[in-house]
């Protein structure tokens, strides 16, 4: 389970004598360039099938599924804090095993392929990377997503527009779609690089390659922008695009996760902190406590109890 991924608003489940189905019961809000749709099982159910027709992005709110892509991928478990990315045509087939007891709810958006088309044409062409090796471009192999907090806001300003009565709703949930699709792209270049850091070329796959074999060193960003061979103020611009965040939150998030990995094998604490390049162990404890929520020592004992 990935301990950093985060968790959507959850609407109220409906009542029982309210649903048309108590498996995968649909509540449908149609807007200009989606369909919102929030999906509630109330029973368990076994090879339960849902077909997307156009591009999708699916994500669960509570409960659980154990689902497949037909025809695409093995049988997973689908949690709330993760998202699923489904490609036009597709069909997820779902078990529900645990939904007598816990009824599972998720919510998809199926998305207008000429909307999505006209937003990446737009990016590409008014707001090109500053990387020429990349592109702004839905990856739909890269399909199963942990949720940043940057994804979950976009998510659920999306879904508060779709819910809301508002005569002005169709002009919002455009430009909110559109920060979605950034986000999605964002999220889901983190996902491919954490996975294939080795294989990739380009200029950020090489920072990120470096970052993360010197986090126990002193990291200078322009020292880094220069071994990527661009401007300070690029090198800003091309991180922020390509993964969504600027490089000095994500070297102390890399900072904070490599701690977590050396905490749970029962380093001390003082170590950890030189290792992350922290000197100063009560610095480390404060920033640690701030990104994780309780201290070193906490997270240390918490995860040396749970093993």
């Amino acid at each position: 389970m990935n301990d950093n991924k985060f968790l959507l608003n959850t609407p109220e489940l409906k009542k029982e004598n309210q649903l048309l189905s108590l498996i995968e019961n649909q509540t449908k809000f149609n807007l200009n360039n989606c369909e919102f749709s929030i999906y509630e099982t109330h029973k368990a159910a076994f090879d339960v099938k849902l077909h997307f027709e156009t591009i999708a992005f699916t994500a669960m709110l509570r409960g659980k599924k154990h689902m497949k892509l037909d025809n695409k991928t093995n049988y997973f478990d689908y949690f709330p804090g993760e998202s699923v990315l489904v490609s036009p045509g597709e069909t997820m087939v779902i078990d529900f095993p645990e939904a007598d007891e816990t009824p599972s709810q998720c919510i998809s958006l199926s998305l207008n392929s000429e909307f999505i088309e006209n937003s990446l044409n737009h990016l590409n062409y008014h707001f090109p990377k500053v990387d020429e090796t990349s592109q702004w471009n839905i990856e739909l192999d890269e399909f199963f997503l942990f949720n940043n907090q940057s994804l979950a806001s976009a998510t659920n300003n999306i879904m508060r527009i779709a819910m809301d009565d508002n005569s002005q709703k169709d002009i919002m949930a455009d430009f909110a779609l559109k920060e979605l699709l950034i986000r999605l792209m964002q999220t889901q270049a983190r996902g491919m690089m954490e996975k294939n850091i080795a294989k990739n070329k380009s200029r950020i796959g090489f920072v990120v390659d470096y970052i993360r074999k010197n986090l126990h060193q002193k990291l200078s960003i322009d020292s880094i922008a220069k071994m990527a061979y661009v401007s300070k103020s690029n090198f800003f611009k091309m991180f922020k695009d390509e993964l969504g965040t600027s490089p000095n939150e994500f070297i102390l998030q890399e900072r904070i996760n490599r701690a977590k990995e050396l905490l749970a094998s029962q380093n001390s604490i003082k170590e950890t902190a030189y290792q992350t390049g922290f000197s100063d162990t009560n610095y480390f404890t404060r920033v640690f406590k701030q990104l994780v929520g309780v201290t070193p020592k906490s997270y240390q004992d918490k995860v040396l109890l749970l093993e």
